[in-house]
């Protein structure tokens, strides 16, 4: 159907798989590639991305870090020093074989993540301890051959960011994990209004090479967990693999820690699925590229003093720094409008009609729970900011609501697999520590691991009756 024409958008009660593929493509965020599992980001989906790697880029650069580039196509022997890095990214790489009509002598990766060829230029930048800690993220795309996509949640190609920092004890690399991972956390409730749970991975969920790897932990609408984002410490895996060595104090060579770290636009997926209903988006105030529309609803000889109002209200929020709109289509009704913006998840519309021109005062409407407010022109700015505040608020307050609400503790395995087949959600049970338990869960109930929580309680496995601790489970995307 053409763009700019009405078209119901499916419920997200009765098809969520529906609902979700047709608002990204309504609301104008992304549109399918020629290549399977490639996607173009439209602008108003890039301006969200925008906002928040303004966010994340702001928060790397006070804790001392810079950002550089590095290159795309990595030479396969690079992947293969690190045994269990190249052990888990191989089945997903995709290959460059020729360069333009000759065979290239050694096959070159599209970049699934950048550790190998990062390590080799730290190799030579790295000498002394005086070079540390090296504190270094780069913005870029990268490919990885998923099977099955999904705009945002799994696609071949995705914008991410990844740092890379290297440092000189163990203790500090553990720290820096640590500090970033709550960075990320720190986006997701104040940017995002997305409660994430953060955690430590089991071993078989670990990033291949890293010792330890932490994760923030989102619940969606539907039930499922999506691995928002990562951070990894890698201790001396890399460093050893890639023979990165400086002189300590001692002047004794060793080898450093390092540690890695990740967040994507599958984000944009986890903000749709977390704050969308039926109506569409719902974006959070400090995220949306837009904070507030003004619509004027004008009638007959009304049309030109209600244009001109709505204009000068435009330009006062401008002036004072709102991100704000004005709709001034003449093609359109204000119904449709309304239904527009509301599904582009503006969090604020205001109305300006003939009547609110002779009381001097505008009408608010929340996107968040539809409520309307009568608000004098002169206090208008000042209103809409403290709304603005409230909407972001609320909007954490009804995903940690539904995340809380669908979070379940067992008592049986039977009521474990029972929970997870009809009500979905967070289940949290003790775990005995073993590879077998796990696999044993994921074949019966296809959930996994998402997070083990930094503070654990022991209690009884489940499954096996040995002694564990806590562990919160889940269907993820």
């Amino acid at each position: 159907m053409a763009e700019g024409t009405a078209e119901r958008l499916t419920k997200k009660s009765e098809d969520p798989s529906k609902w979700y593929l047709d608002l990204v493509r309504m609301a104008k965020l992304a549109d399918y590639g020629p290549v399977r599992g490639t996607f173009a980001i439209r602008p108003y989906g890039f301006a969200i991305w925008e906002r928040i790697q303004r966010d994340l880029d702001d928060r790397f650069k006070a804790t001392g870090h810079q950002n550089a580039y590095f290159p795309l196509l990595i030479p396969e022997s690079y992947l293969k020093k690190e045994g269990e890095h190249v052990e888990g990214f191989a089945p997903e790489c995709a290959w460059v074989t020729m360069g333009g009509d000759d065979e290239l002598e050694e096959r070159l990766a599209v970049r699934p993540t950048s550790e190998s060829i990062i390590c080799d230029f730290y190799r030579n930048w790295i000498q002394s301890y005086r070079d540390l800690p090296l504190l270094i993220n780069q913005w870029s795309n990268v490919m990885r051959w998923e099977m099955v996509t999904r705009p945002f949640l799994r696609t071949a190609e995705f914008l991410w960011q990844e740092g890379h920092t290297v440092h000189a004890t163990a203790e500090e690399a553990r720290e820096e994990s640590l500090r970033m991972l709550g960075v990320y956390r720190d986006t997701f409730y104040e940017m995002l209004s997305i409660p994430v749970l953060t955690g430590a991975k089991s071993a078989s969920e670990r990033f291949a090479g890293a010792v330890e790897t932490y994760t923030c932990e989102g619940l969606m609408g539907d039930g499922r967990a999506l691995q928002a984002a990562t951070s990894h410490d890698l201790g001396q895996n890399f460093a050893r693999a890639f023979d990165i060595t400086f002189l300590d104090e001692n002047q004794d060579r060793v080898h450093p820690f390092q540690t890695s770290w990740g967040f994507s636009t599958r984000t944009i997926g986890g903000l749709i699925l977390v704050h969308g209903d039926d109506k569409g988006l719902k974006i959070p105030p400090r995220l949306a590229p837009t904070e507030a529309v003004v619509v004027p609803i004008w009638r007959g000889e009304s049309k030109g003093q209600v244009r001109i109002e709505a204009q000068k209200l435009y330009a006062e929020l401008k002036e004072s720094g709102l991100r704000a709109e004005v709709d001034l289509d003449e093609e359109h009704s204000p119904g449709w409008k309304f239904t527009e913006h509301e599904l582009r998840g503006v969090p604020v519309r205001i109305e300006l009609g003939p009547k609110d021109i002779e009381k001097d005062q505008a009408v608010l409407v929340r996107r968040d729970t539809g409520g309307k407010e009568f608000v004098p022109r002169k206090g208008l700015r000042e209103r809409l900011r403290v709304l603005l505040g409230e909407i972001q608020d609320n909007l954490l307050a009804q995903a940690t609501s539904m995340r809380d609400h669908n979070t379940r503790r067992v008592e049986s395995y039977g009521e474990f697999k029972e929970t997870i087949r009809d009500q979905k959600g967070f289940v949290v049970a003790s775990w005995d520590g073993t590879a077998e338990t796990e696999q044993r869960i994921k074949e019966d109930t296809k959930a996994t691991i998402r997070l083990l929580p930094f503070e654990r309680e022991e209690g009884r496995d489940l499954v096996s009756g040995r002694s564990g601790e806590t562990a919160v489970f889940a269907r993820a995307y």
